[in-house]
Formats: structure tokens, sequence, C-alpha cells
């Protein structure tokens, strides 16, 4: 219930006067029913934006500090997430990552919309990279069709590295429905779950237009971070190294020397 108020009278309103996000594709979304909304990453923003364009209630998973953080900052930061529609991650398995699926196949059996990202973390260039296999495994596990998602325009209102940038006009385009039924009973095969996950990631690329790295986007952060350090390391190399020595200038000693003395 705090979830409804939260989006069409708190926040939801604001967002709408402000920022008037765009629906594109709104169609292939089912009325009732399971379905995993596989979105691209561009900013914090993005879970914000995509479920305030819908009526049903799209859920995301989140690390379980948001809701048992002790004291009153906990309390609204748990209802915030809460009423978000967020839930916190299920750690009772090996890794946080089964613990998202433990609790994303929770959500889709009560014939709700789960929402996934599959980058994994956001993109910190604007460009799209390569999608783990956990939407895969999810979609084939549980049998319930993907949708491709596209947000637009959030990492303008909300950089990376940045809590607010400019505003403008967010888009969130829906593509059709993804059907793996195909491979059922393949779960277990890497070799499936990489293809299906790059056919969602393809997808994602033609409905948002960006220019897709077949890289994870945590390694390439990792890649550009060492990339600043050095730079700044041979940066800081070249500002201590004592200025080249030029040679003296002697003309004037030396014209003298060479004048015919008088006799």
């Amino acid at each position: 219930m705090f979830y409804w108020f939260l989006k069409f009278v708190a926040i939801g309103p604001l967002l709408r006067v402000v920022f008037r996000p765009r629906t594109e594709g709104a169609e292939n979304l089912p009325v009732e029913g399971p379905a995993i909304l596989a979105s691209n990453h561009l900013s914090y923003a993005d879970w914000l934006f995509m479920p305030l364009t819908l009526s049903r209630r799209v859920t995301f998973v989140a690390k379980a500090e948001y809701f048992n953080t002790p004291g009153i900052k906990g309390w609204f930061q748990k209802l915030f997430f809460s009423g978000a529609g967020q839930v916190p991650i299920d750690r009772s398995g090996a890794s946080a990552a089964e613990g998202a699926l433990s609790s994303a196949k929770g959500i889709l059996a009560e014939g709700d919309m789960f929402g996934i990202f599959p980058e994994g973390t956001r993109s910190h260039d604007g460009r799209l990279y390569r999608g783990k296999t956990g939407v895969a495994r999810l979609a084939l596990e549980t049998g319930v069709p993907v949708i491709p998602v596209a947000v637009i325009g959030t990492d303008v209102v909300a950089p990376p590295g940045k809590k607010f940038g400019t505003i403008t006009r967010p888009v969130v385009r829906f593509g059709k429905p993804l059907n793996f039924e195909r491979y059922e009973g393949m779960e277990n095969d890497r070799y499936i779950l990489r293809s299906v996950t790059d056919e969602i990631m393809y997808e994602i690329m033609r409905l948002s237009g960006q220019e897709y790295v077949d890289m994870y986007a945590s390694r390439a952060k990792e890649e550009q971070k060492k990339a600043e350090v050095a730079a700044k390391a041979a940066e800081k190399a070249a500002a201590a190294e004592p200025a080249p020595e030029t040679a003296a200038d002697d003309d004037g000693d030396d014209s003298r020397a060479a004048e015919p003395q008088a006799s």
C-alpha cells in the first residue's frame, strides 16, 4: 500500500511534473502475470523512472543493508526502499547472486513483474556493456518472458558520480517480449546462458541506440581507474623531473678572446 502512496501521492506527481517522462511500447507489457523487465543501466534514477511509467508494480532487489540498518535513519530507509518497490536480497544462499535469483523467483512466483539490470552496475560512459547471465538463468528456470527495456536520458538527470545533473525528458522504451521456452531444461548450459543473455542485450542495444562493448562494465571501470592512476603518476613524474640544462651563452667572452691583441 505504501508503494502506491509513494508513487502516486509523494514522488510520482513531482517527477512527472518536473521531468515529464515519456513511454514507448507500453503495449508490449502484460496486463497481468509475471514478466522479467531487463533494462540498461545509465543512472541510479533508472529504477525510479521505469516504474513511474507503468500502472503495474515493478520490483527490484537491493542490498540487505538498506532494510536492516538500525535506528530512525534505518527505519526511514527501509520504508523508502520498500515503498519504492525494492526487496532485500535473500542472503540464505552462498552468494549475493544466488540470493538475488532466489528473491526474484519469489516475486515472479507471485505473478508480479521483476526488474533487473543485466550489466550488473551502471555504465560510466553511456555505452552498453556485456550482460551477466543471471537474467538468462532466471528466465530459463522460471519460464517467464523477458521484456527488454531501454531507459534514455537518465544519465543527464543524474550523471555518474553526481547526485543531480540537468532537467531533461527521460524516455522509457519497452520492446517485444522474448520467449526462451525452446531452451527449457538447459539452464545449466553456460553456452545457452550466454546466447540467451546476448540476445537480450542485443534487443536492449537496438532499443537504446547505445554503442555496445563486449566487456563487463565492472572490468571497464577498473581499467579506466588504472589508466587514470597511471596518467596521474606519469604527470607527477614529469613535473618532478629537473629542467634540462642548456649550454651557457658565452658569446661575449669568446668574441673577446678571439680579438687580436695589440702589439
